[in-house]
């Protein structure tokens, strides 16, 4: 069973930046579709961004130009890099993965607070 293992959230000031991590346990990550996704309090969870095993990516509109998703296969991690963050990006972070036939499968997520 594959583990989704999130890193790199925490508390930063308005405008501020972070990066998150998202380790990947299994032996096929080069050809899984990973992402993130976000659910603020009292939110439902939401699509961040998606990248796939070649590195196509998707983004919630509005999230354009401020966060970007990459991933490194010889590491087996998928990243969340955002920047000039805002009070309304505090949620708790979390990853997935999706390959064709299999269930996907979620990381425990990692949460991120903007102060204003």
């Amino acid at each position: 069973q594959v583990q989704l293992v999130e890193s790199g959230g925490g508390l930063v000031q308005a405008g501020g930046s972070l990066r998150l991590s998202c380790a990947h346990s299994g032996s096929m990550f080069s050809v899984t579709t990973m992402g993130w996704y976000r659910q603020a309090p009292g939110k439902q969870r939401e699509l961040v961004a998606s990248i796939t095993g070649g590195g196509s990516t998707n983004y919630a509109d509005y999230l354009k130009g401020r966060f970007t998703i990459s991933r490194d296969n010889a590491k087996n991690t998928a990243y969340l890099q955002m920047i000039n963050l805002k009070p309304e990006d505090t949620a708790v972070y979390y990853c997935n993965a999706k390959r064709s036939g299999r269930s996907e499968v979620w990381g425990q997520g990692t949460q991120v607070t903007v102060s204003s």
